[in-house]
């Protein structure tokens, strides 16, 4: 990562992410990328090979070629100017990370609770997660916005920041392309089992170090927040396997042991109940005060990680320059 990127693009990102949120436009570049998937898919379902073949084949050109493109456009705007280049890089790597637009949409979650509209909180919990809302609980319903919140901090700023770190712009753009395929295509029902199969296992793979490496900083920003912070590392420790994703059950772990919250058990996915056991299941269930709580362990963490980023990526520059 280039000196220019680890002073500027990094920090700026960051700031119109804190100030703004995730933008809802048409022109989002995750928007694109979900359209290449749906566009994509149909034709290499029709390749005379095996679906595990194909749906291979197709995580892997989406996502070679997202770094493509984004390695090339910045590349044409460094050709035009070093100042647009940088613009681009900033911009980016806005889209790739969420932290603020995660958390605007649980608080919303949490307000509809807090009113007693019940009904419209299941609506807009259904856009961020992907089990089924309908019949859920005001329990339910907050266990999902804490579970999603603790899972989106490793997914949504966590590891895009973490393959930034490793390879610039176009690298945090393809684990977005990763996740975005995991996300469509990654469901082990009959549809996806077979073809989604590689999108799930990359998801897997890319996952696997950031989602540990979020356990020490969630339980820095838990020791800072309420002294909680060994109790948190514990739980990742003790409880982080116990989850269906080999990724997942860390920060839901952490986060349980920081807010003292059950975490986890069984919920229903594409119509199939699917027993996941509970994390944390010697605290209380999860209740509605607890989602802005939540909040802010995931903003003060993402801060934390944004921190120990920018100056490793100081230090890599600095050693190689």
């Amino acid at each position: 990562m280039s000196i220019s990127m680890g002073l500027l693009v990094l920090p700026a990102a960051f700031v119109l992410d804190f100030f703004i949120g995730d933008p809802q436009f048409a022109h989002h570049p995750v928007r694109y990328m979900g359209r290449a998937v749906a566009f994509m898919e149909p034709r290499f379902r029709r390749l005379p090979m095996p679906l595990a073949a194909s749906g291979g084949l197709f995580a892997l050109f989406l996502v070679l070629g997202t770094w493509a493109a984004a390695a090339l456009g910045i590349a044409g705007a460094g050709l035009v100017s070093p100042v647009l280049r940088t613009i681009l890089e900033i911009v980016l790597l806005y889209f790739c990370i969420s932290s603020r637009g995660l958390s605007t949409a649980a608080l919303e979650i949490y307000g509809l609770l807090r009113t007693g509209d019940l009904r419209k909180a299941r609506s807009r919990l259904s856009l961020i997660v992907g089990r089924e809302t309908q019949t859920l609980s005001e329990t339910g319903v907050a266990r999902a916005a804490v579970e999603t919140t603790a899972e989106n901090l490793v997914d949504g700023f966590v590891s895009p920041l973490f393959f930034f770190l490793l390879g610039g712009v176009p690298l945090a753009a393809a684990y977005k392309m990763v996740n975005t395929l995991d996300s469509m295509v990654g469901y082990k029902n009959d549809t996806y089992r077979a073809f989604g199969m590689v999108s799930a296992r990359i998801d897997d793979v890319a996952n696997y170090l950031p989602a540990r490496l979020a356990v020490p900083v969630i339980a820095l920003a838990a020791q800072l927040l309420n002294r909680r912070g060994i109790g948190a590392f514990r739980r990742a420790v003790q409880e982080g396997r116990r989850h269906g994703s080999p990724n997942a059950g860390y920060a839901e772990a952490a986060f349980a042991g920081a807010l003292q919250v059950k975490l986890g058990g069984p919920n229903i996915y594409h119509g199939r109940r699917v027993d996941k056991p509970y994390i944390g299941g010697g605290f209380a269930d999860v209740v509605p005060r607890d989602i802005p709580r939540a909040c802010d362990l995931m903003e003060l963490a993402a801060f934390l990680w944004f921190v120990v980023i920018g100056f490793a990526g100081m230090f890599t520059a600095a050693l190689g320059g």
